[in-house]
């Protein structure tokens, strides 16, 4: 059996190869490379179509950890629970710097996306661990304002909707048109950058310095994500309820 040739376009941006059962089990997930290809596509909403993906494929991950958890420890306290997912993210998040193996621009691109996927990943167990639901569509929306990458809920609210409409309207009418590779690589890296709470230019830069990238990589990628953590947990401490009263 030989290997089939490459297809145009697909090196756009290198899709990181698919987690294996193989891999260690504290090594962090990469996005889906269906997910990478629509944010390549549109990086301008490289984000939303993050956040939507996220809930889908993560927020019955999620919502199984946590069930599985409390039936084996049904006096196990929430607060308990959520630290257990914040250690163990945090600590993929300090691995995903070195996930793609890729130099250069391409490289940070990867990792900036590994490190956003692996929060999205934290945010949606710790709200499992609070009983709020992480499959339901308003975590996407969470996602984007803990993340911040919009400030309020109605405007991430409003950007996921055309993010939907426009993964729509791409399966039904295929790509509207390649453009240069090195400007959407750069805007999906400064997008998934924002999101992941790291300087895109400061990340970026680290990838390309010999070097720099494992020390400043190591601190921005857990220091960001112990942020997120914190106010994920601020949001979601109260359950269900108290997330009603405060967008009440």
């Amino acid at each position: 059996m030989t290997d089939s040739a490459p297809v145009d376009g697909e090196s756009a941006v290198p899709t990181p190869p698919a987690v294996t059962p193989a891999a260690p089990p504290d090594a962090p997930e990469a996005p889906p490379a269906r997910l990478w290809d629509r944010m390549r596509e549109d990086p301008q909403y490289a984000p939303e179509h993050l956040a939507l993906e996220a809930v889908r494929r993560l927020g019955p991950e999620a919502a199984h950890w946590a069930a599985r958890e409390r039936s084996e420890r049904p006096d196990f306290p929430a607060d308990e629970l959520a630290d257990q997912a914040v250690r163990r993210f945090v600590n993929h998040a300090r691995l995903s710097g070195a996930v793609s193996g890729a130099a250069g621009l391409p490289g940070a691109v990867i990792d900036v996306g590994v490190l956003a996927w692996t929060q999205a990943r934290l945010v949606l167990h710790v709200a499992a661990a609070y009983g709020v639901d992480p499959v339901h569509p308003d975590r996407a929306t969470d996602l984007l304002v803990l993340q911040k990458v919009h400030k309020v809920a109605e405007t991430a609210r409003l950007a996921l909707g055309v993010a939907a409409g426009r993964e729509r309207a791409g399966a039904l009418f295929g790509k509207a048109g390649e453009r240069p590779i090195g400007r959407v690589m750069l805007q999906l890296g400064v997008r998934l950058a924002q999101m992941a709470g790291v300087r895109a230019a400061k990340r970026i830069f680290a990838k390309v310095v010999p070097g720099a990238a494992i020390i400043l990589g190591t601190w921005a990628n857990s220091s960001a994500t112990r942020d997120l953590a914190e106010r994920a947990r601020a949001l979601y401490r109260n359950g269900p309820e108290g997330l009603l009263n405060r967008r009440l």
